[in-house]
């Protein structure tokens, strides 16, 4: 089967290797698409996502969808030829985090496409994947395949949300337009807020957050004034999300809500430490939260993409066939020109 492979920085591979057996209990998946992360990007461009290295050859892709080709004999939820989203995690179950029903947390869990252990944690960017029955959630056959590999990224942002406590006529600020900037924005609208406010340094992304649903979209690099002018007319904001990954991102959040308010990072920050105003959390009382993946929200948002509720289909900017994945890694960084760039099998 074709495998995509980063072997290092700016060194990806097409690899013919064979295809996984069926495990106990599981299913044999056909990729069919796979969204290209954040995180795939820095371990493709930089050979690492934070202070997670590529030690050995990584197949990256955690946003993956497909058809089940063949599953165990003891499995009958799934059947051959139905099309599925992955949910790319494996908890372990029985961690304290998993106890306390915080599975986003787990110590020992597996998450397709991850360097954050050794041996690595092997992603979806190939032909076949072998999973377990849980992690595959079945989607109508009229879904198409690039819809339903948005199911990872929209869990993200769902469980943003879910961690920002009630929106219900809120005024939000999403810092960081990219696609799960983009996707939060998506989820705070179905979740009420009343208004959404969203920065960026580039133009493009921010034209297509006016599309799918902002009411303010503001270019910070253009207008350094203008997130500020908007705080102080408006008193603050109750929520923001900082998804940008940058720490001014995070000072612009904490600087342009109202006291009690509440900030959530989703961004992954450099690694290592940075200067922090901390002094704003204490004293405008913030609840500054973090947002990591995503438990049973990847559930809800498979049924938002099956059922019509968010539509996903403008964040679409290129698909692209997988033996030309390292020229998709390319336009997926052009962030000017592109929102989600999908590799397709």
């Amino acid at each position: 089967m074709q495998v995509c492979v980063i072997h290092g920085a700016e060194d990806l591979r097409i690899e013919d290797r064979a295809t996984p057996d069926i495990p106990p209990g599981g299913a044999l998946i056909r990729i069919r698409a796979g969204g290209i992360c954040g995180s795939d990007l820095h371990y493709y461009f930089e050979g690492r996502n934070g202070d997670f290295v590529i030690r050995e050859p990584l197949i990256p892709g955690h946003e993956v969808s497909g058809e089940v080709a063949a599953v165990a004999s003891e499995v009958t939820r799934l059947r051959p030829g139905q099309r599925v989203a992955i949910h790319p995690g494996r908890n372990c179950g029985h961690c304290a985090a998993c106890r306390a029903g915080r599975g986003n947390l787990c110590r020992n869990v597996f998450f397709m496409g991850s360097a954050s252990r050794f041996p690595h944690m092997q992603g979806g960017f190939a032909e076949y994947v072998a999973i377990d029955e849980s992690q595959a959630y079945p989607v109508s056959d009229a879904l198409p395949f690039t819809t339903a590999a948005f199911a990872e990224p929209l869990a993200v942002a769902l469980h943003a949300v879910e961690r920002a406590g009630p929106l219900l006529g809120r005024s939000v600020l999403v810092v960081g337009a990219g696609p799960i900037g983009l996707l939060v924005l998506l989820a705070v609208r179905r979740a009420g807020a009343e208004t959404v406010a969203m920065t960026d340094v580039l133009d493009a992304p921010l034209a297509l957050a006016r599309r799918i649903g902002a009411d303010a979209a503001v270019n910070v690099a253009a207008d350094p004034d203008a997130l500020p002018r908007m705080a102080q007319e408006t008193g603050g904001f109750e929520t923001a999300f900082e998804v940008s990954g940058n720490p001014a991102g995070l000072a612009s959040c904490l600087q342009a809500v109202r006291p009690g308010a509440t900030v959530v990072q989703v961004g992954t920050l450099p690694p290592g430490q940075f200067p922090f105003a901390g002094n704003l959390v204490m004293a405008k009382e913030i609840d500054l939260r973090g947002a990591m993946r995503f438990d049973r929200e990847f559930a809800h948002a498979v049924a938002c993409l099956d059922r019509g509720l968010i539509d996903v289909t403008p964040l679409l900017t290129a698909s692209v066939p997988a033996a030309e994945a390292s020229a998709a890694f390319g336009l997926a960084k052009q962030r000017d020109k592109h929102a989600k760039v999908q590799i397709v099998f």
